[in-house]
């Protein structure tokens, strides 16, 4: 299942402690056929357990425009200016470890929360606060409802549905939610789900303590999320930009420019761009991808002109995404569901 997938990543990701990058120019120049440099100490010596992997990373036109994966913990409160979040986390927890990347399809890992070093509680667990980009997501799923439902058809067997711990709203807004339990483990997982900006965006609680777990959705209450979240329709406007999947096609682009990749040509670069009131891209954010791709995609942007989009006759700002090179593999059917002819 994916939230266990994206907990043994997140396990995987904190024994190696953070990335550090780095070699300097200076030690990139006195290497001798790519391998030991004549000047060792002119090296940047990365810290033990740490893994220097280059390839595709995500990255973005400018940083003062807010990206999913740009949250952080301050005096013991999550906020995430591009989602809307506030989540003021329960007493003497923390976040110790930052996500990765996000994937290829979409994935994003925004916070892991777990008890801190002077946490006197009983029990244990943990909160990972997850988001599903909608448009270049995998599976089939068009809205955070059929990403629990989806998420629940496909439990494992050793894996038990219990009652969910959610009805109604949660600080005011719907959530759909599911929860499981592994007799096993004798561990229990609560998923607790809405859609803001055409993400599904997921806080999923594990405990062995149901009773904690009841206090941590009783402590969501005191978050503060934006007016359009909700499991099925979380689709931007107000002090967001209306986002619309598939947006980039013959009928609103005035002009276009195709760029032309040839180093790593045959990998999908997932991009969300952000069209201004005019028609021009303003803000271009790549999920994945390769600093030549970056630099390719990023100058065809630029010529890029739209159709200014109208919402109650006046021009919006509007948030799509677009996949260059490679194409997705077409997202499995439901259970019962027949495959789509094209």
């Amino acid at each position: 299942m994916r939230s266990r997938f994206l907990c043994s990543v997140l396990v995987f990701a904190s024994s190696l402690g953070s990335p550090a990058w780095a070699q300097s120019a200076a030690g990139q120049s006195s290497t001798k056929n790519g391998d030991v440099p004549e000047n060792p100490s002119a090296m940047t010596k990365v810290p033990t357990g740490v893994i220097l992997v280059k390839g595709a990373w995500s990255s973005a036109s400018d940083s003062s425009t807010p990206v999913p994966e740009g949250g952080s913990v301050t005096d013991n409160v999550f906020t995430n200016t591009y989602f809307g979040i506030t989540y003021p986390l329960p007493k003497n927890w923390t976040e110790k470890y930052k996500g990765p990347p996000p994937s290829d399809s979409g994935s994003y890992v925004l916070a892991q929360i777990q008890p801190s070093d002077d946490y006197k509680g009983p029990s244990r667990g943990n909160i990972l606060i997850t988001a599903q980009d909608l448009f270049f997501t995998s599976l089939p799923t068009t809205n955070a409802v059929d990403l629990t439902a989806y998420e629940k058809e496909n439990l494992q067997s050793d894996y038990k549905l219990e009652p969910s711990p959610v009805a109604g709203k949660i600080a005011g807004r719907p959530f759909t939610s599911f929860a499981y339990w592994s007799p096993a483990a004798e561990l229990h997982w609560y998923v607790l789900a809405t859609e803001i900006r055409c993400h599904a965006v997921e806080f999923i609680l594990t405990s062995r303590d149901t009773k904690l777990l009841g206090s941590f959705v009783e402590d969501m209450n005191k978050m503060q999320l934006p007016a359009e979240a909700s499991p099925d329709k979380g689709e931007g406007g107000g002090a967001f930009p209306v986002c619309i999947k598939d947006y980039a096609n013959e009928e609103n682009l005035i002009a276009r420019v195709d760029p032309i990749l040839t180093d790593h040509r045959y990998t999908s670069v997932p991009v969300r761009i952000i069209i201004d009131k005019n028609g021009k891209v303003k803000h271009i954010h790549f999920l994945s991808a390769y600093p030549d791709q970056t630099k390719v995609i990023t100058d065809a942007l630029a010529e890029w002109k739209f159709k200014p989009y109208l919402k109650d006759g006046q021009p919006v700002e509007v948030e799509t995404g677009i996949l260059f090179g490679r194409p997705q593999i077409a997202p499995a059917p439901r259970k019962g569901q027949k495959p789509s002819v094209e």
